[in-house]
């Protein structure tokens, strides 16, 4: 016997309202366990220091002497950085994208090792400097609190410890997004809280508690926790 029209609609949105409800109610649930606003800080001297006693603890000079870094993203996208030239080989699946960070123009494209010049390659281009401006954030953002464009603010939290509120006013794929470093007492981080435009939850927090010293000295994290989610970072070699 045939299903009527008006049957078969309700049984549709039964089976839309039966897979969605639940991710819905999961997102309320932690949209208002984990939501919270930007908190306000003061641009002064004290931020400026604090943030130096960070880079001070992640031993900087280290990280800035390094010359190349390869690390995996994830088990996703691998990358083989030189900071010298700032360039940067990024592969995932069958492609390579030899990235010219200084004039992206410039960028290299190979699909199963073949150069590609097609009308495909900007697209992969554009999609290589997305990854790369994602997977090396979560690598070296600790080291970028002095980048052009950044604002830092010192912040109380609700312990009366002191935070680094840190805005990206320019720069990379999202600029306005905001970061609020968690320290330790010798200034190393430990986490921060993110206000960024992809996420629809503001104030999430990501562990920064997985760290290596690579060979060069460079202090780099290896995971991230952010809520039941792990991102993880392999291969991490410095080899200069």
């Amino acid at each position: 016997m045939a299903v009527k029209p008006k049957k078969t609609l309700k049984i549709i949105v039964g089976v839309i309202i039966f897979l969605t409800l639940p991710s819905i109610l999961f997102f309320g649930f932690l949209y208002f366990k984990y939501n919270e606003e930007l908190p306000t800080g003061i641009q002064s001297e004290q931020a400026d220091a604090l943030a130096y006693k960070m880079l001070d603890a992640l031993d900087y000079e280290a990280y800035k002497a390094t010359q190349h870094i390869e690390w995996t993203f994830k088990k996703r996208h691998h990358y083989e950085w030189d900071k010298v030239n700032n360039t940067c080989n990024v592969y995932w699946r069958e492609n390579k994208v030899v990235l010219d960070l200084n004039d992206t123009s410039k960028s290299k494209v190979y699909i199963h090792n073949f150069k590609n010049e097609s009308d495909m390659a900007q697209e992969l281009i554009d999609k290589a400097i997305t990854y790369f401006n994602n997977d090396s954030f979560w690598l070296v953002a600790p080291y970028k609190v002095f980048d052009t464009g950044v604002e830092r603010r010192l912040v109380k939290t609700d312990d009366n410890k002191e935070a680094l509120l840190v805005t990206y006013t320019s720069g990379g794929s999202t600029p306005g997004d905001s970061y609020l470093w968690l320290l330790d007492d010798n200034g190393k981080p430990t986490a921060f809280k993110m206000w960024t435009s992809i996420l629809p939850i503001d104030g999430l927090e990501a562990s920064w508690s997985d760290w290596t010293t690579t060979e060069s000295g460079a202090q780099l994290p290896t995971f991230h926790k952010l809520l039941v989610l792990g991102l993880e970072i392999n291969d991490v070699k410095t080899p200069n």
